[in-house]
């Protein structure tokens, strides 16, 4: 991986801990695999859908108000 990529990476995570996400990498070694190479935020239960880094960002940079609320055990963020 690149330096560049992965200082972008870290500084994600970071920001996703902050407002109280994980951010999750996808653990799929098939690159035919249609979440391959994607990422996913998660709180508690909750899971986003697989996103590329650019729409994680995009998601972590946005207002607040624009954040959907987070349901009970096993919903599905966003």
């Amino acid at each position: 991986m690149e330096n560049d990529e992965k200082v972008r990476e870290n500084r994600l995570r970071r920001m996703a801990d902050r407002q109280g996400y994980r951010l999750l990498k996808s653990r799929r070694r098939d690159p035919l695999a249609t979440d391959f190479g994607t990422w996913q935020l998660a709180r508690g239960a909750a899971v986003t859908r697989p996103m590329t880094l650019d729409e994680v960002e995009e998601r972590l940079s946005s207002p607040l108000s624009a954040q959907p609320s987070v349901g009970g055990r096993g919903a599905t963020i966003g």
